[in-house]
């Protein structure tokens, strides 16, 4: 299969990843679930420009130092459940992009408005989505979480597959 369009990420510290991930695969239902955590930046990027897409994500990462994006809350999407997330730097980050990629961005990645999040369980029926929250914000506690690089996929019509990770390697902040 050709790939559709290319997503954009940000790339997780590993033992938030694989945690997160761990409980995605405990709750999504295992016909859909293709992919590990993640955080999606944009949705469809053209695959026409994806020299671009690259060099501008090269770009910015070398211009960003790794930071912490702080889980604030479990959100209810009607059906599933996700993990909110904020970080100022992530918004920046987002904003300097989409500003760049104007052009390329669809109604989907234009309209966003956040928050960031990574999405634990989708494609049920709300009342399971509903256990699943109360269960969640019964026990939810606030944590960080680090973000330590963009990535670069190809959609392929369900699944992605990896392009390129552009770690993040500016300058300390002091």
């Amino acid at each position: 299969m050709q790939p559709t369009a290319l997503i954009v990420t940000l790339r997780m510290d590993d033992a938030s990843a694989a945690a997160l991930t761990a409980l995605r695969s405990a709750h999504f239902p295992p016909s859909r679930n293709w992919l590990d955590a993640h955080v999606t930046l944009f949705h469809a990027l053209p695959i026409a420009e994806l020299s671009r897409v690259r060099e501008d994500m090269a770009d910015i990462a070398n211009r960003t130092t790794p930071f912490k994006l702080d889980v604030d809350r479990v959100q209810f999407l009607g059906a599933g459940v996700a993990y909110a997330m904020s970080a100022p730097e992530a918004l920046r980050l987002r904003a300097t992009l989409a500003t760049a990629w104007s052009g390329l961005l669809g109604a989907q990645d234009r309209q966003w408005r956040g928050p960031l999040h990574v999405t634990v369980q989708n494609k049920v029926r709300p009342d399971q989505a509903r256990m699943l929250h109360a269960e969640l914000a019964r026990d939810f506690v606030p944590w960080k979480v680090g973000a330590t690089a963009l990535e670069l996929w190809y959609y392929m019509g369900g699944p992605w597959e990896p392009v390129a990770a552009f770690a993040f390697t500016g300058p300390a902040s002091g």
